[in-house]
């Protein structure tokens, strides 16, 4: 059965605490190389099929209740099988 995933990531404008959180305890671990990080959520969506008709209600379901469109961003909707 084909899912389709949906990726929501924070306004780039907002802060970040999650990631501010991880940024530091990656620099307290000596970790060189990530100047930033960003933290987000994924949804998986088992579907029958993912017909047009699926990813469009899939597309309304993201902006209207998987993310809240005040301080986030749909960054990606994709199908895999």
């Amino acid at each position: 059965m084909p899912t389709i995933v949906v990726d929501v990531m924070p306004k780039a404008e907002l802060l970040d605490p999650q990631g501010k959180a991880v940024a530091g305890a990656l620099d307290r671990m000596g970790v060189e190389g990530f100047s930033a990080v960003r933290i987000g959520k994924r949804f998986e969506l088992t579907v029958a099929d993912a017909s047009e008709e699926t990813l469009a209600v899939a597309r309304k379901l993201a902006d209207e209740v998987l993310s809240n469109s005040v301080i986030e961003d749909v960054v990606g909707i994709e199908v895999v099988e």
